[in-house]
């Protein structure tokens, strides 16, 4: 496929920050997708929760199977505007790679525990697993993906126009991000399929562990008419087929409108070249203000009836007091921490160093990790 002169094509690629050998069979982002497929920060996320935790079935969504759906989406929707699928994919594989176990209440709680050291940030934490952590070769540390990838993942949700994080700002000055204008088109296209993505699997989740019924999905109006048009076509009472018709038809509307809107974009703010939209002061990619109010309205319904779901919202707390009660043990006396971790500190370690290296640990667990290791530290009937 002969990609548009707006698509970033490896010839235009700025590189990596260290020489690196090139590959005649795979492209630089090609690269850069398998080695984050290989990595074990990526294998990890099969056990870190979405909106369910991993004890409360298999059936649901992890981090893992998210970043795949949303992979799924960045190239579909790559290849029908004529970018980079390769890149866009790296992308879509990296963006949740930082995520802490427990999802958004374990990012709470690591929030909450390392405020006055600057709190902490999943895309920066992603950052640090593809720059620091992952270390897979003696040349150097992480796993020296393109600049383009790195730049996608850390700016997928946008421009970063305050740095308060000195992780970020010692690698900015080494590889400069560009962080204050938007990212490539590729992440722009992998952020709106993160949102396609996990609004419809919150549905599909959701529904199927009965926190709310068809019924009351059907109080959106733009729902009511895909099971209307499905019911009137298909006489079948099977609850599971009318779930898997609106998120079907969902995302499917969802990518013909980013599709139909980016499009419309791309020719009225005369995007050219890659280096046109980073440039712009809005999302390249984007939907329509149509489909904006119809999401509005679907993140409302969810935020009522999932989100805030008495067992969402008693797992969260658990899942939140977990994460905070790790992380004062092991700032309090690191010498708890696992020996793998303890090498990297010394008596003369200062506070914001230990709450690095802690926050790190456990930003790394996944939820069972997380769940035992407290049991280990918490319970006396537990064995080390």
């Amino acid at each position: 496929m002969e990609l548009a002169n707006y698509a970033l094509t490896p010839e235009k690629s700025r590189g990596r920050l260290y020489p690196d050998f090139a590959n005649f069979i795979r492209s630089p982002f090609q690269r850069d997708r398998d080695r984050l497929i290989h990595s074990s920060a990526f294998r990890r996320l099969d056990g870190k929760t979405q909106v369910f935790a991993y004890h409360e079935g298999k059936n649901y969504r992890t981090r893992l199977t998210h970043s795949i759906e949303v992979a799924q989406i960045t190239r579909t929707l790559c290849k029908s505007l004529n970018l980079n699928e390769e890149l866009g994919e790296a992308i879509a594989l990296a963006h949740d790679l930082g995520h802490s176990p427990f999802g958004h209440a374990g990012e709470r709680g690591l929030q909450n525990a390392m405020k006055k050291y600057g709190g902490f940030d999943h895309n920066i934490q992603s950052l640090k697993i593809m720059t620091k952590l992952e270390s897979h070769y003696p040349e150097f540390e992480g796993l020296n993906l393109s600049w383009e990838t790195i730049e996608g993942t850390v700016k997928h949700n946008g421009p970063i126009k305050k740095i308060n994080n000195g992780y970020l700002k010692e690698y900015n000055k080494k590889f400069d991000l560009e962080l204050k204008q938007f990212p490539n088109l590729e992440a722009q296209v992998a952020a709106i399929a993160d949102d396609i993505a996990y609004l419809n699997h919150d549905i599909d989740d959701g529904c199927r562990a009965e926190m709310f019924s068809l019924e009351q999905l059907r109080e959106l109006p733009f729902i009511d008419k895909i099971i209307h048009d499905f019911e009137n076509k298909h006489c079948v009472l099977d609850q599971n087929l009318k779930i898997y018709a609106v998120t079907r038809n969902m995302i499917a509307r969802m990518v013909f409108d980013a599709l139909d809107n980016s499009k419309a974009n791309l020719k009225r703010l005369k995007i050219r070249s890659h280096e046109d939209a980073p440039k712009q002061k809005i999302f390249t990619v984007d939907f329509s203000d149509q489909m904006k109010t119809e999401i509005a309205q679907l993140r409302v319904f969810l935020k009522e009836h999932f989100y805030t779901n008495t067992q969402v919202a008693r797992m969260d707390m658990k899942s939140q007091r977990i994460v905070e009660e790790l992380f004062a043990l092991f700032t309090s006396d690191w010498k708890l921490l696992p020996e793998e971790v303890r090498s990297r500190l010394s008596p003369c370690s200062k506070d914001a160093e230990i709450a690095d290296a802690v926050c790190t640990y456990i930003a790394n667990m996944t939820d069972m990790n997380a769940v035992e290791e407290h049991r280990k530290l918490y319970d006396v009937h537990t064995r080390f």
